[in-house]
């Protein structure tokens, strides 16, 4: 796993912010926007009050978790699906995805409450675009194909930074 970077208290209200709620148990900033705003953060696998929380890949960017929902809107968790039941190859990659899942998480820590379930899914089907999303922004390409892909439908959607003043 890469070295995940710690967040500054300005990353915390700039999360807080993209959320519209406060941020709450960030280990680290995991990706960034071009325009440098957390765009993934990893999330402590327990929250404060206890609660395990298996989500470690949590999209904040407002505009990718928008260009994300038309895609959910428009059918493509369907299509993954369908094509994770007749590729292999697809399924065999997934998989991976999992695993790597499961490793990054448990370097943040350890809960038995949520061994063995990653996000988004994973390992046998496909239910949360923007968790895949997640993982494979903070991953890094090649890691989670279904992520990777789902990165290239929505394109470059950080081209006007996140949280203008004007929205």
């Amino acid at each position: 796993m890469r070295r995940l970077e710690p967040p500054t208290e300005s990353d915390l209200a700039i999360i807080s912010d993209q959320l519209g709620r406060p941020a709450r148990a960030v280990a680290a900033v995991a990706w960034r926007c071009p325009c440098g705003k957390p765009g993934v953060v990893a999330t402590e696998p327990r929250l404060p009050d206890g609660t395990p929380f298996p989500t470690t890949f949590y999209l904040t960017c407002p505009r990718a978790v928008s260009a994300v929902s038309t895609l959910e809107a428009d059918g493509a968790m369907v299509e993954f699906n369908e094509r994770l039941a007749t590729d292999p190859g697809l399924a065999q990659a997934y998989a991976s995805a999992h695993q790597a899942y499961l490793d990054e998480r448990a370097a943040l820590g350890e809960v038995p409450e949520i061994d063995g379930f990653s996000a988004g899914g994973m390992p046998n089907r496909v239910k949360c675009l923007h968790a895949l999303l997640g993982h494979a922004l903070a991953a890094g390409a090649g890691v989670n194909p279904i992520g990777d892909e789902v990165a290239e439908r929505i394109g470059e959607f950080w081209q006007r930074p996140c949280l203008d003043d004007d929205e």
